[in-house]
């Protein structure tokens, strides 16, 4: 049954184990749920597992200890691989479980507990079937049995709501489920059958109904080249909720498109909890570090996949130790009240390292060669907002582009669902981060061309370059950023504000006249 959620994610690690000094108090065991309770978070997923063990004393498989240097590793070489061993092993030695310890305090704080567990990773079993030793991952019934039993264990043996499988960690968290895309395709059949193994043990456990929710790729394309038919597995109801994403590439994009899985989802009655990513830059662009979205990116991001059907928010990795605004970010995610009048920064995602791996398709960057005029590049943005019909309330529309290598005797055009902008205002201005000759952000103040409502087309149109200038043009970054006041933008009282709304049978705008109140 659907089912409005705010999930906070967090993966044990960065922000937990790896960093709190051992022997560990139980404020600190607390903490990560102690840091969203209070907050609109009613979901916390904990990820109980990495490549090389799981973070509670597990029974089916192997405790994480010394990471990649091994199980024969004379003692520990990094300080966070030692932290989290003694962390765990404090609590154990005081007769409590470390996972326990938050699901308890989840409940207590009245949260829901899911444990997620990364599928292509498995500790135990022979490395020769890892895809990374030359294995076919899998492919072998071993891996399979493995991972059902751990899950078996985290569902049946622990008080948790339910899982969540995540089958979206590989490339960037694991490696890949299977070797290659034939034994992919021929083993599709294969894992939507353990699919629903899975969550006929979570369903039947003896203590409660027990909920099974998936981390899938963003595209369906995507997700039948790893072997996962996810349309199949919501019509033989295997999963209660699934949860978008690829692991690493983790920059906000409220352009994704997730009609295919909401409308799959929706028709038999599941749940899609849009994920909000934590980063607007991702190390590797040149001369950028990370940098995480702000408040008015999230906001954008939570209004489009609202607008587009999910049922609620997932998301992870604020920036840390957490503060007001953090908190601030969890409860705006749970309430669209508080965001309808709020900022927004609509940004467009790059290609990455790990889309490039996964073969993920982004909109960004583009390159125009210098011969290629007149041709229409299009890109496709989302607007939440009602730009039109809460046109008294807007303060300023933005749209801007960073284009490298152009020069100001280029002629580009461009366009928002076919209208020109050569009559807005447009500043030039240089790079943040880049030498400052490598290219321009062009900042449109958009008066009157501006997105509508749902999806919009934005072209960007090369129409000349001088004759001795042949390199291409980069389109780099496109954001555009809705920004709310409480008065109409327009240093005029007495001005009128055009709502474009319709009488029934009539083309007629309406107009309200605005005047000074005389008394307050």
């Amino acid at each position: 049954m659907r089912r409005q959620r705010t999930i906070y994610f967090n993966d044990a690690r960065h922000y937990y184990l790896f960093v709190f000094e051992p022997p560990m108090t139980m404020e600190d065991a607390w903490r990560p749920i102690d840091e969203v309770a209070g907050t609109g978070v009613d979901t916390f997923v904990y990820g109980v597992s990495r490549v090389d063990g799981l973070y509670y004393p597990s029974k089916a498989s192997t405790q994480f200890k010394h990471g990649e240097h091994g199980p024969d590793s004379p003692a520990f070489k990094q300080n966070a691989y030692w932290r989290t061993w003694h962390n765990m092993k404090s609590l154990e030695e005081r007769g409590l479980d470390p996972l326990r310890v938050l699901i308890d305090r989840a409940h207590d704080k009245g949260m829901e507990f899911f444990a997620s567990l990364r599928l292509s990773s498995y500790p135990t079993i022979d490395p020769a079937h890892d895809v990374k030793s030359g294995g076919r991952g899998w492919v072998h019934r071993e891996v399979r049995d493995f991972q059902r039993e751990v899950l078996r264990e985290l569902a049946v043996d622990y008080p948790t709501e339910g899982v969540e499988l995540d089958f979206a960690a590989a490339p960037g968290g694991s490696s890949p489920h299977f070797r290659d895309k034939d034994d992919a395709r021929e083993y599709t059949p294969a894992v939507t059958e353990w699919v629903a193994e899975v969550a006929d043990i979570v369903r039947d456990r003896p203590s409660s109904f027990g909920e099974v929710g998936a981390r899938v790729y963003p595209t369906e394309d995507l997700n039948l080249r790893q072997g996962f038919d996810v349309r199949q597995w919501l019509k033989d109801g295997s999963v209660d909720w699934v949860a978008p994403l690829l692991y690493a590439h983790n920059q906000i994009d409220p352009h994704v498109d997730l009609s295919w899985l909401i409308e799959a989802a929706h028709d038999v009655d599941v749940s899609v909890y849009a994920t909000i990513q934590p980063h607007h830059f991702d190390p590797g662009r040149e001369n950028f570090v990370t940098e995480h979205a702000t408040p008015a990116m999230r906001r954008a991001a939570v209004a489009a996949f609202r607008e587009q059907g999910a049922d609620g928010m997932y998301t992870w990795f604020l920036p840390w130790p957490f503060g007001d605004a953090e908190r601030r970010v969890l409860s705006e995610m749970a309430d669209p009240d508080l965001i309808v009048e709020a900022d927004k920064h609509y940004v467009v995602s790059r290609r990455s390292d790990f889309s490039k791996r996964a073969g993920l398709e982004t909109q960004l960057p583009v390159t125009i060669e210098a011969s290629d005029t007149g041709t229409a590049h299009q890109f496709r943005l989302y607007c939440a907002d009602d730009l039109q019909g809460k046109a008294d309330r807007i303060k300023q529309v933005r749209l801007k582009v960073y284009i490298g290598d152009i020069v100001s005797e280029d002629k580009v055009r461009f366009l928002i669902n076919g209208e020109s902008l050569e009559n807005e205002t447009c500043l030039r201005h240089f790079p943040k981060g880049l030498p400052p000759y490598h290219g321009q952000w062009l900042d449109f103040d958009l008066r009157h061309v501006r997105p509508k409502k749902g999806w919009n087309t934005l072209e960007i149109v090369l129409e000349g370059r001088p004759a001795d200038l042949i390199s291409p043009l980069m389109v780099q970054d496109i954001e555009f950023i809705v920004e709310y006041g409480p008065y109409p933008s327009t240093p005029n009282l007495h001005a009128r504000i055009g709502r474009q709304n319709e009488r029934p049978g009539s083309s007629q705008t309406l107009w309200t006249e605005v005047t000074p109140r005389e008394e307050l």
